[in-house]
């Protein structure tokens, strides 16, 4: 298991990019200068080498904590401070969970920084979300499957981070505590429908580290109110 001096044990607020949608400089100004923890650069689609490229160069004007979520091995960019390697959990997809990151592994096993990357679970949980659509993700799991994944992940897997994923709505946050109580040695990431800050209180209390997308790119002032939102909650003590 990974030892909890790892940089994004810390991490209460995040905000996450998608190289492939469009994002003014000011705007990105603005994320960078918040007070979040971090960045993550990642996304479903339309993830490239050349864009990833794009967005690492203009995050690292900045003294923000940079990781990259690789979703495929196009996107294998260095220069980033940590790499997340996706593994979707609930997915009778083998591919989703060994398939993609073996075929990487053979290419790029001995180039990886190991010191700086980190396994990633994913708990896809909004059928209607393009990367539950993309991985053939079983979202509609009830509290006994999803307590039986987190045993399986933090417990049997000893992966450092598990994240659980509502991607465009916003999740069952007593579901997440739940999830929470259950884990012994992960990070608990939630990610999914933060677009004001009552919820991202709301997801503070329920999660280590909450995730802020989409709203980033529909409304930047309920984006930024989050940080502050996040940083007043206390952080779950189990």
């Amino acid at each position: 298991m990974e030892v909890q001096s790892a940089i994004y044990t810390g991490w209460r607020h995040v905000f996450k990019l998608d190289p492939d949608r469009e994002i003014s400089d000011d705007r990105l100004d603005a994320i960078c200068m918040s007070g979040t923890d971090a960045v993550i650069v990642g996304g479903s689609t339309g993830v490239t080498f050349d864009n990833t490229v794009d967005l690492m160069s203009r995050i690292r004007r900045y003294e923000v904590p940079c990781a990259l979520e690789v979703s495929n091995e196009e996107a294998a960019v260095p220069g980033f401070d940590h790499y997340f390697i996706p593994l979707v959990l609930n997915t009778d997809k083998a591919e989703w969970l060994a398939g993609r990151q073996i075929q990487a592994l053979r290419k790029f096993g001995a180039f990886i920084p190991w010191e700086s990357t980190s396994a990633e679970g994913y708990l896809i949980l909004n059928e209607d979300a393009q990367a539950a659509k993309l991985t053939g993700a079983q979202a509609g799991l009830d509290p006994e499957s999803v307590a039986a994944h987190i045993y399986m992940a933090d417990r049997l897997m000893h992966l450092p981070v598990i994240y659980m994923e509502y991607s465009g709505r916003f999740g069952d946050m007593e579901l997440v505590k739940k999830a929470l109580r259950l884990v012994t040695g992960a990070r608990l990431f939630y990610g999914g429908g933060i677009d004001d800050a009552e919820k991202a209180k709301q997801a503070a209390a329920a999660a280590h580290t909450v995730i802020v997308g989409n709203v980033i790119y529909d409304d930047l002032d309920a984006a930024l109110s989050t940080v502050e939102a996040v940083r007043t909650t206390a952080t779950p003590i189990l």
